[in-house]
């Protein structure tokens, strides 16, 4: 395997709390506010695993959730990690994102910073985020750009709000936004138990695609459109093809195998991030692991995780 060849992750994907401002009907962690994972990683604990990740030279961390923002020591992590120069991107809804944090994050080397903006008016966005604005997630965008902070835009499609994709893009376009992360719903979590209510249909899903393609070539060095591996399928096909030189990091500090399996191959309570490196590459070739994405990919089982 090509991650043979790494003494460390290239990327850590850092879900650094299970706690949210928003209860989003697809999140694939239910998150919710006040739904912290029990056991989540203290300040000093966090501390201490980002003091590994700057010795191990980990080029790039992508801080998740939950809502990374309103954890107290998000920052402090964020800055420990930028000082030493590793590079940053932090996923965020944008609803609390607050001008001064903005500010130190952009003393950083921030990679950038990705908001979902899931409509292209309140009434979709609002049914797949409840108690959220697009209106703010509108401002933060625009806060991060005059920050001089790269921004990303993300958009989760479902059966309220795949027709205004075309529309989404045009505002992150017109936002500043790089890039635009998108594909096909993700089957796990909340979305998992909610997808009768959720899932586009397979017309739906074909003028979307066809969608992205026309916009790929239209806003081509103007907006990348990242929408491949488009199906958890296809990402499942990937990863067996080559697993990902990426430690997903829970928040109570297990290290998962993959974000659609519940293994877990290492804690960092416990090993040091050196000897979950090495599970993590074991776990890739373990039969466990290799049946289970087997199955997940040719029976398209549904994943609560």
């Amino acid at each position: 395997m090509k991650i043979d060849a790494f003494g460390a992750p290239l990327m850590v994907s850092w879900r650094f709390t299970r706690d949210c401002d928003l209860a989003c009907l697809h999140c694939c962690m239910d998150c919710a506010p006040g739904a912290r994972l029990p056991g989540e990683l203290s300040a000093p604990e966090c501390l201490r695993v980002a003091e590994q990740l700057a010795c191990a030279e980990v080029p790039y961390v992508v801080f998740g959730g939950g809502e990374p923002a309103i954890s107290p020591h998000f920052l402090e992590v964020a800055q420990f990690l930028g000082r030493a120069g590793v590079q940053i991107k932090l996923e965020t809804n944008g609803q609390r994102l607050k001008p001064g944090l903005l500010e130190r994050l952009a003393r950083l080397p921030v990679r950038s910073i990705q908001v979902s903006l899931d409509g292209g008016d309140q009434d979709a966005y609002g049914r797949l985020r409840p108690a959220a604005r697009l209106e703010a997630a509108v401002r933060a965008c625009r806060a991060i750009r005059e920050a001089g902070l790269p921004l990303e835009a993300a958009f989760a499609p479902t059966r309220f709000n795949i027709a205004q994709a075309e529309a989404v893009v045009g505002l992150a376009l017109e936002l500043g936004a790089f890039r635009f992360n998108t594909g096909r719903l993700m089957r796990l979590g909340r979305a998992a138990r909610l997808w009768p209510a959720l899932e586009p249909s397979d017309s739906e899903y074909a003028d979307f695609l066809a969608m992205l393609d026309r916009k790929s070539a239209e806003l081509a060095g103007r907006l990348e459109l990242c929408y491949r591996p488009f199906s958890l399928r296809e990402g499942v096909a990937q990863w067996l093809l080559q697993p990902p030189g990426t430690l997903l990091i829970q928040p109570d500090g297990k290290v998962r195998v993959s974000p659609v399996l519940p293994q877990e191959c290492a804690d960092l309570r416990r090993h040091t991030l050196a000897q979950a490196w090495d599970a993590y590459r074991g776990a890739c070739r373990s039969p466990e692991t290799l049946n289970a994405l087997k199955a997940m990919m040719f029976e398209d089982m549904p994943v609560v995780v």
